[in-house]
């Protein structure tokens, strides 16, 4: 090791040892081949951590653990999708209150920094964007359209307002901000970039270091002069990543902006499980030669509701392959916050490359069960349907003003007819109703576009009921984030025409009509409670549906599919009451008084994870 890289750590060792109110106060700079504080070199040991994927109620256990693994940073995207649900209209409250967030950090002596987008990928809906974005006809999202800088513009700077106070340079933890994400993978159109960077000096979030963030053989395309490029890679590339990067940029700080310590699952594939040693071994390498360090994650936590995004980078051998609700990411500390195996050695590793003894790992809330119950009502998602929009053609889901969850396409047919319903590139899942009559599934994910009917003769309703099951939120066809239907539909070879639209949202399971204890064919919700003396998380058994949903007293806990590899839902303590709890489920396939569970352990295609 060379003798500027031994002081370097021994610098290093000094600041994690500074008292906390030292460590989230004052400004990180950039200084030749190193980050500097307070004079001194600086190396910053992060872990990523997405606030939003939080329940806010935890948001101090899992930093508190954080920084107890021997992180003196903690890294989060903004998802702008939840800041602005629609257009110009701003949400910090609750769970989207990122400056609290923030300060919530600061309080247990971390450093914050901030990757607010406008794109974050994140394996997160359309990486990030507003659903309304895709409304608009032509909009070309991440690129220099002037209505996608526009709405860009009105988000940032709306987001500067709240932690523009907290930069570092104003006394605040966050000492430094990502500029976009990954753009290299993206495009290399510089000026757009200017444009974002301009954007965030602008609402006062570039006034500390400005970071890029590529895969190192990629940095030729997503960096710009003057703002510091740190490296995404997998384990095993630490040594390559890094002498690519010195190539690239040489005398300048080096950082693993993103060390991908676990994996991300997707539905229909099997359980990520990564090499805990193999990953703490370089992270331990990294950390001897003086180099700063971004776990991706420490805490994956739940992609809750509808937010989850997929995959489909375009080759002709790719296809869409959307992401499960569990983020569970294979990370340091579990979806449920409670420290891993894989804690245990970067714990370990960090103190051991620092020469310091991290803070006492705090105690986690209980994980426990609880018995069988059956959810003994139901509803028909036919009773349920709002005012119909009508249209010649059908339109995307955007069209009609919905952001997320299902959409009811209806038209009228004559039979007789036998041969080939075309959907197009339906987005992503639909179901084929004759006179409300399961007749056939259409799915992206499969590469399908179309599907067999028969049809008797005389007038009959075709429906078709489209789950957007989670927009693209990396590569080149994220541009076009239109869900629902976007192609003419036909019927053989003629085109069908006279549509109706029943917008389903799913938002408001209170609001639900038609409740009986008889059995319901088809589509239909489903209604049960259980009573919960002292709450705790637990992990719904789901495995008595097929495809779907699941609302703990109205709140979206995240979707049900039997493809697995998940087969439960995190329920956070948080979100039940003590004494009755209402959970509904809505299930595309008839279920008669279906039972729910709850249990300790993760329940995987590969079987049942221990903690």
């Amino acid at each position: 090791m060379k003798r500027s890289t031994l002081a370097l750590v021994a610098l290093t060792i000094g600041a994690l040892g500074a008292s906390p109110g030292v460590l989230a106060n004052s400004p990180v700079t950039v200084s030749g081949a190193h980050f500097v504080r307070e004079g001194k070199p600086y190396q910053i040991i992060s872990g990523d951590m997405h606030f939003q994927r939080v329940p806010r109620a935890y948001w101090a256990d899992r930093l508190r653990k954080a920084r107890a693994m021997g992180l003196n940073t903690i890294t989060t995207y903004v998802f702008w999708n939840l800041i602005e649900p629609e257009p110009g209209k701003f949400d910090f409250g609750g769970n989207n209150d990122v400056a609290a967030f923030v300060k919530a950090a600061q309080a247990e002596g971390l450093n914050v920094i901030l990757r607010p987008g406008p794109y974050i990928c994140g394996e997160w809906d359309a990486g990030g964007y507003p659903a309304w974005l895709f409304a608009v006809p032509g909009m070309r999202v991440r690129s220099r359209d002037p209505r996608f800088l526009a709405a860009s513009d009105r988000y940032l700077q709306r987001l500067g307002k709240e932690l523009a106070p907290l930069m570092a340079n104003r006394g605040g933890p966050i000492v430094a901000t990502e500029l976009e994400n990954e753009y290299g993978s993206y495009d290399n159109d510089k000026a757009y970039l200017e444009t974002i960077r301009s954007q965030l000096q602008h609402a006062g979030l570039a006034d500390d270091v400005l970071l890029t963030y590529d895969g190192p053989d990629l940095l030729a395309n997503g960096t710009l002069p003057g703002v510091t490029a740190v490296i995404d890679f997998a384990p095993g590339e630490a040594k390559k990543s890094f002498d690519l990067l010195d190539r690239f940029r040489p005398g300048t700080p080096r950082m693993a902006g993103e060390y991908w310590a676990g994996w991300f699952d997707q539905w229909g594939g099997k359980h990520a499980k990564t090499d805990a040693k193999r990953e703490a071994d370089e992270i331990g390498w990294m950390l001897k030669q003086g180099y700063s360090v971004n776990v991706y994650l420490v805490h994956g936590g739940t992609s809750f509701g509808f937010m989850n995004g997929a995959n489909y980078q375009g080759n002709p051998s790719d296809h869409y392959a959307p992401q499960t609700t569990s983020y569970d990411y294979d990370a340091a500390l579990d979806e449920a916050g409670r420290p891993t195996a894989k804690y245990a050695l970067f714990r370990d590793t960090i103190a051991k490359a620092t020469g310091r003894t991290p803070p006492a790992v705090p105690a986690s809330p209980p994980v426990g069960t609880l018995p069988a119950f059956t959810l003994e009502e139901s509803a028909s998602l036919w009773d349920n349907l709002p005012p119909p929009q009508a249209s010649d053609l059908p339109k995307p889901m955007e069209a009609y003003g919905q952001a997320y969850g299902y959409i009811l396409y209806r038209t009228r047919v004559h039979g007789p007819f036998h041969g080939t319903l075309y959907l197009g590139d339906v987005r992503d899942y639909a179901t084929v109703y004759v006179d409300r009559k399961a007749s056939g599934t259409v799915e992206r994910r499969l590469k399908q576009v179309s599907t067999q009917i028969d049809i008797e003769p005389g007038e009959h309703t075709l429906d078709v009921l489209v789950e957007n099951t989670g927009r693209v939120n990396y590569g080149p066809r994220m541009e076009d984030g239109r869900a629902g239907i976007v192609d003419p539909v036909l019927l053989g070879d003629t085109i069908l025409r006279g549509w109706q639209a029943f917008p389903l949202p799913m938002t408001s399971p209170e609001l639900l009509r038609g409740w009986t204890t008889a059995k319901v064919e088809g589509p239909a919700f489903h209604r049960g409670s259980v009573r919960v003396d002292v709450p705790a998380d637990t992990f719904l058994d789901v495995r008595a549906f097929g495809k779907g949903a699941a609302w703990l007293n109205g709140v979206n806990l995240g979707r049900i599919w039997s493809i697995g590899p998940q087969h439960d839902l995190y329920a956070p303590a948080p979100w039940f009451r003590r004494g009755e709890n209402t959970v509904v489920v809505f299930d595309l396939q008839t279920r008669t008084a279906p039972a729910l569970r709850g249990v300790d352990r993760r329940l995987w295609s590969d079987g049942p994870e221990s903690p």
